[in-house]
């Protein structure tokens, strides 16, 4: 599906909900696997989520999870450790491109059976399912913290625990917190001190009813359109001051982008500032919520204003490479890139906007979702718009509220 996207009316006291974050909820969805009396509130209908849940409900040995990363991820760890079930682990092209040999080499120093079925390092992978005793493993700390989070869930099902050791430099912190804070919330004892992760055994827990909070990576879109709207003001739930999620770092962020936040109770409402458009005068360290890089550079680039965003080196191994895609469209709308293995430097631009231009998104939902804001700026199409659905399958309708018009051609 290729749309066009234009903005027709001001956003004036909008009211939208957000679905729950898919981050919090394959995790969940992992720990209710092993921990069935735990029930979850406000799941994600992002379309990762709906395929973990079907691989997880799946009693076939063929597990397709396309081009759900997350699901890989956490779902080798959790096949690995299902004594007697055998299970080949697979995916779209782009998936069979991503690495996983850092994972499956950890779990393998377990005593995980997991061997690859066509190249090394990469999937499909073929897991035999096993109990497993030993209790120690180490990996490399400036990783993808989705290969960490992987073991942390599947450790308090181990009989002996877990300790996981990280050696260096750790990346993506919240995230790794937000894995600790969801298991604590449902029972499990854990900790993580110095750069070691230790997680208890449980064979049992008390039954336990966790809320997902919403989506914050799908706030920052929003977060953006207010930023490069006049006088815009959007009310969005369901949200906590206190949030497990890294991109809350949003809030903070987007007061140099002139946009306030203000919290009520489960929601927040952000309302453009034009007194408060200054900019970054230093670099962006956004190694701790990558996700949000896209709509960031966008942003910045819609308002005319410079940026330099560093710590994306994951974002080469994402649905794309996000840096080099990030690149090529905005310098198709006039733009100035310069992009290294792990940062971005935009300049800033005085030119208007380039008119009506194509925007490839690279099967990537964050592509589509980060560029569609500068449709108040100017007109764009969008190819292959349905993309969105892998995380926020609701985005075009949600446009459609705040006045934006989508036509599909």
């Amino acid at each position: 599906m290729n749309l066009k996207l234009d903005y027709i009316s001001n956003i004036e006291n909008k009211t939208l909900q957000i679905t729950g974050s898919k981050s919090e909820t394959n995790r969940l969805l992992i720990l209710q696997a092993l921990y069935p009396n735990i029930s979850i509130e406000n799941v994600s209908n992002s379309d990762d989520s709906k395929l973990m849940q079907k691989a997880l409900k799946s009693v076939d040995t063929i597990v397709d999870i396309h081009h759900a990363g997350t699901a890989m991820r956490f779902l080798t760890a959790y096949f690995a450790v299902k004594e007697g079930k055998e299970t080949i682990l697979t995916g779209s092209k782009r998936m069979k491109e991503r690495p996983i040999k850092i994972l499956v080499e950890a779990l393998q120093q377990l005593g995980c059976e997991i061997m690859y079925e066509g190249e090394k390092g990469y999937p499909p992978i073929k897991i035999k399912g096993k109990t497993l005793t030993a209790n120690k493993v180490s990996l490399q700390a400036n990783i993808s913290s989705q290969y960490i989070s992987a073991l942390m869930l599947i450790a308090s099902s181990l009989p002996n625990g877990l300790e996981i050791s990280l050696e260096g430099k750790v990346t993506s912190v919240p995230y790794i917190n937000m894995t600790l804070s969801l298991l604590k919330e449902a029972g499990i004892e854990g900790n993580y001190k110095n750069n070691t992760i230790t997680i208890n055994c449980h064979k049992e827990i008390l039954p336990k009813n966790i809320v997902v909070e919403s989506d914050w990576s799908s706030a920052s879109y929003f977060y953006s359109i207010v930023a490069l709207s006049n006088n815009a003001s959007v009310t969005i739930s369901s949200y906590k001051k206190q949030s497990y999620q890294g991109d809350s770092s949003l809030v903070e962020i987007y007061k140099n982008l002139g946009v306030d936040t203000v919290f009520n109770q489960n929601a927040i409402t952000i309302k453009k500032n034009s007194n408060n458009v200054s900019g970054f005068s230093e670099a962006l360290d956004l190694s701790n919520s990558p996700d949000i890089a896209q709509t960031i550079a966008v942003t910045c680039f819609g308002l005319g204003v410079e940026c330099y965003l560093t710590g994306l080196h994951t974002l080469k191994i994402k649905e794309t490479d996000r840096l080099e895609a990030l690149k090529v469209e905005i310098e198709k709308l006039g733009g100035k890139v310069k992009i290294t293995e792990d940062s971005l430097y935009l300049e800033p631009v005085s030119v208007p906007i380039k008119k009506d231009v194509y925007l490839e998104t690279y099967n990537d939902h964050r592509m589509a979702m980060a560029f569609a804001p500068l449709a108040l700026k100017t007109s764009l199409f969008i190819n292959e718009a349905d993309v969105v659905s892998k995380s926020y399958p609701d985005f075009w309708l949600d446009l459609e509220k705040l006045g934006f018009r989508t036509s599909e051609i």
